[in-house]
């Protein structure tokens, strides 16, 4: 059974890579350069080392 929770904010690619969202992009932008709001609009992959904790829940 999947836990709904990790499922909505997990993406699996073709290639099997685990991407989630960026935190920190929702609010305080006003705070933040360009540089840092244009980074966190990219998805990041998740870490080898977490890949086997998350996997159990997809």
């Amino acid at each position: 059974m999947a836990k709904k929770s990790v499922t909505t904010r997990i993406r699996i690619t073709r290639t099997g890579k685990m991407i989630r969202r960026r935190m920190g992009a929702n609010h305080f932008l006003a705070k933040k350069t360009g540089k840092q709001i244009s980074n966190k609009k990219n998805q990041a992959v998740i870490a080898a080392v977490d890949l086997r904790a998350l996997q159990r829940y997809r």
